[in-house]
């Protein structure tokens, strides 16, 4: 079985609070994009072991026990009974980019197993066990766009509908520890939903609204962050953002670009908002 998982940007992210947990309560809007890994998963006859072979953009630091699929089959087998399998995964998104591609291939994951080992897990269940994971797996089960809230695994579902638009996303090699991001800001407190920002004003107001706190603190550090936002906007995106964060960068269009003469130097990844199906 092949899947293809993709990855999200978030439109926006404010961080409202410190919990006594440690994490922080936060708002964004995750919306799903097509940039994507591809995931191939095969029963074999062996010793009920799960092999994942690894390929594609080098993963520096990171040992197969670390990988989130790994960490998934291995919560799974303590419940159902998994046969032996081989799974490749081919690495195309980047980590450390605020893009959620290591969530996006647990969940794909899970939602592969579910149908290829015939578990007869229900969306909800399969939603528990990824949530356990990271805060944002659970988004990649439904794949639309969602009013996240929480740590970002409270989700719902909102209506937009960016698909007459179109996206660059510029990746600038940075990569940046979801951890080490949170160190360099302080939570807001309350101020205007996201939600209503998002899906009642105008695309086209987003630019003055719709603000990624972790943006101002992660272009001190990075100036080039902040160099390839205001280049998409010289470039005529009527949006641009920094996603989750970070290190990559994205631009709305309401017309087809090309950036790779502009950044040549980057990796990118260009096409239209359609949602997935």
């Amino acid at each position: 079985m092949i899947g293809f998982p993709n990855a999200k940007i978030n439109i926006g992210l404010r961080i409202l609070e410190k919990r006594e947990d440690g994490y922080h309560n936060i708002e964004s809007v995750f919306y799903p994009v097509g940039w994507c890994d591809a995931l191939e998963v095969t029963k074999q006859e062996g010793d009920g072991k799960m092999r994942l072979h690894l390929a594609g953009i080098s993963l520096p630091g990171k040992r197969i026990t670390d990988n989130l699929c790994t960490k998934l089959y291995k919560s799974l087998e303590k419940k159902h009974k998994l046969p032996s399998l081989d799974v490749w995964l081919l690495k195309a998104v980047p980590i450390g980019a605020g893009l959620g591609g290591g969530s996006s291939d647990a969940a794909h994951f899970m939602k592969m197993l579910n149908e290829l080992c015939a578990l007869n897990i229900s969306v909800e269940e399969m939603k528990q066990h990824v949530a356990a994971l990271g805060s944002d797996c659970l988004f990649f089960i439904d794949n639309t766009p969602v009013f996240a809230s929480g740590r970002g695994e409270v989700t719902e579902a909102i209506d937009l509908d960016l698909s007459r638009y179109y996206i660059s996303i510029i990746y600038p090699e940075i990569l940046i520890s979801t951890p080490f991001a949170y160190s360099l800001v302080k939570p807001n407190g309350k101020v205007e939903s996201l939600k209503e920002l998002v899906s009642v004003k105008n695309i086209n107001d987003w630019k003055h609204t719709v603000v990624n706190d972790f943006e101002a603190p992660i272009i001190e550090k990075f100036p080039a962050i902040g160099d390839i936002k205001a280049e998409l906007y010289k470039q005529g995106a009527v949006y641009a953002a920094m996603s989750g964060s970070g290190s990559a960068v994205y631009g709305i269009f309401d017309k087809k670009v090309e950036m790779r003469h502009v950044f040549p130097k980057y990796k990118i990844w260009a096409g239209d908002l359609k949602l997935p199906r």
